[in-house]
């Protein structure tokens, strides 16, 4: 029987104006067997922190990198990395630096980026921040799929603006190890079958994942925050990659 000590901390990181708070469920459900699973909210995501405008993408990936060294991680006790949504800029920067201290990355209906990428690079320099979109406007860019009124009044009220320099700044990868790192994608609002086409016609957004040399693609069908559509089946996909992380 394996113990807890034996299974690898999980690390799960939001997408744009999302903190720690939006893997409530996800990790009610982890801890139930998996104790050694944790949220983190991004520098720049923290409502009541006084610098939060001038937060960048380096702020993140080194905030990551920090909570990683924090919890021991090592080429011999690495973790999986959990990425959903916009935290693919700075999770790529992560694998980029420290591929050895990562043993899985789990992307949520995203995934690698290419260098070069910045998410927002036209986004004018007096704009400080973005804030979520009315829910409308949201839906034409990302699946609403399976969230209540009540969940989108939650998502609403503890949504915090996302920091201009986050979404201007380009990413900038050298390191090719990082696609060595094994590799979970979970597809939700776009199927695997068209995300691997995707890529292997070399569309922008996912040429990253044919370079990727060990991947498993999971579909879990339902809109673009499955943190609360499907936070049991999350939970479990999120343990299932775990239990393989080298």
């Amino acid at each position: 029987m394996t113990t807890t000590t034996n299974r690898p901390t999980i690390v799960l990181v939001a997408g744009h104006w999302l903190g720690a708070w939006a893997w409530e469920e996800v990790l009610e459900h982890l801890n139930a067997d998996h104790p050694r699973a944790i949220a983190i909210t991004l520098p720049g995501l923290d409502g009541a922190d006084p610098a939060r405008l001038t937060r960048t993408l380096d702020d993140q990936a080194e905030a990551i990198t920090d909570v990683l060294l924090r919890l021991d991680a090592s080429p011999a006790r690495p973790v999986t990395l959990v990425a959903h949504s916009g935290a693919n800029a700075p999770v790529s920067i992560v694998m980029d630096r420290h591929p050895e201290l990562v043993g899985r990355v789990v992307w949520i209906d995203s995934g690698p980026l290419a260098s070069g990428t910045a998410f927002a690079p036209d986004l004018p320099e007096e704009l400080e921040e973005l804030s979520l979109p009315a829910f409308d406007v949201l839906a034409q860019e990302a699946s609403l799929e399976g969230l209540s009124a009540k969940v989108l009044e939650r998502f609403r009220t503890k949504a915090v603006p996302e920091p201009g320099p986050v979404l201007r700044q380009t990413v900038t990868l050298t390191n090719g190890a990082r696609n060595a790192v094994p590799t979970t994608l979970v597809c939700c609002s776009i199927s695997s079958a068209q995300v691997l086409e995707l890529a292997r016609n070399g569309h922008p957004m996912f040429a990253e994942v044919a370079k990727l040399e060990t991947l498993e693609v999971v579909d879990l069908p339902t809109g673009h925050w499955p943190m609360w559509s499907r936070a049991g089946d999350l939970a479990q996909v999120i343990r299932s990659a775990a239990s393989r992380t080298a």
